[in-house]
């Protein structure tokens, strides 16, 4: 009886010869290739440099190309709803997915590697991502949050419960243009750091809620000062979480938060003293 054996490289080539296509893509520097029966998947990961010039030759080489932040969760394909990974280097900058398709209507994308990209590097491909997004987001001028007190007139007792709050809880947005292409970001007060002392250091005298308080008789935020004759000067640091959406487009959370810090005010801890009144 005659015995037939070959290996793992002979049956792929025997399949290879069924199969209406090549079987293995080839393979590339810095990337790696995995295969089963059903398919071949092959991931690379690309300089700056070599995205640039995908993008560059994208159509004449019979594909186009676009990259998708890389992050925790998704809530879509192209949203990114967790928090994006950073890079060891270069400083700043944040790890994206490469995506391929053949040119044409209806493309159906494919994630061939990734890349470290820094903003200016995604300015340099003319796209617009969540974290180009965040750089702008970062730099615009946001509200900040105005301590209410009560009492009021700059005035409290010792030992006694000052209610704090404030009236910053709306959404804001602005319009701004990245890119040449006008986007709306929107900002939304998510969280509050109270600093009753006046002093960032003192974490005794300093409290964070998702809350903004509200006034009299609801009693959410308070305080006691237990030193009379003393002036202090708190403040309320407001966090906002993002979104921008492109013209009218859907929107896409932008994956940093932001806090503005809050001016400080005066407020004058008096001590009660009793009185006898006579009346008639």
């Amino acid at each position: 009886m005659t015995r037939w054996s070959f290996g793992v490289a002979t049956f792929l080539i025997l399949i290879g010869g069924l199969a209406p296509g090549p079987l293995v893509a080839p393979a590339y520097a810095g990337c790696g290739v995995s295969a089963d029966l059903a398919d071949v998947g092959q991931t690379c990961t690309y300089s700056p440099t070599e995205v640039k010039e995908k993008y560059a030759t994208a159509d004449s080489d019979g594909f186009q190309y676009r990259i998708r932040l890389w992050c925790q969760s998704r809530v879509s394909d192209t949203q990114c709803a967790g928090s994006a990974t950073p890079c060891d280097a270069p400083p700043g900058s944040f790890r994206y997915e490469l995506l391929r398709a053949p040119a044409g209507p209806n493309p159906s994308w494919v994630v061939i590697g990734d890349a470290c990209l820094t903003p200016g590097d995604l300015g340099s491909l003319g796209t617009i991502t969540p974290e180009l997004v965040a750089t702008e987001f970062r730099k615009l001028t946001w509200p900040k949050a105005e301590l209410l007190v009560q009492p009021p007139e700059g005035e409290t007792l010792v030992n006694f419960p000052t209610n704090f709050y404030t009236e910053n809880t709306e959404p804001t947005t602005q319009q701004v243009r990245l890119l040449g292409t006008q986007i709306t970001i929107e900002a939304t007060p998510i969280s509050y750091d109270w600093h009753f002392d006046g002093s960032a250091e003192d974490t005794d005298n300093t409290l964070t809620t998702q809350i903004p308080g509200a006034p009299y008789p609801d009693l959410d935020i308070t305080h006691e000062y237990l030193d009379a004759h003393v002036t202090v000067h708190p403040w309320v640091d407001v966090t906002y979480s993002g979104r921008y959406r492109i013209g009218a487009g859907a929107w896409t959370p932008i994956p940093d938060t932001l806090t503005v810090t809050g001016n400080p005010i005066d407020l004058r801890i008096i001590e009660a003293t009793p009185r006898l009144t006579y009346h008639d």
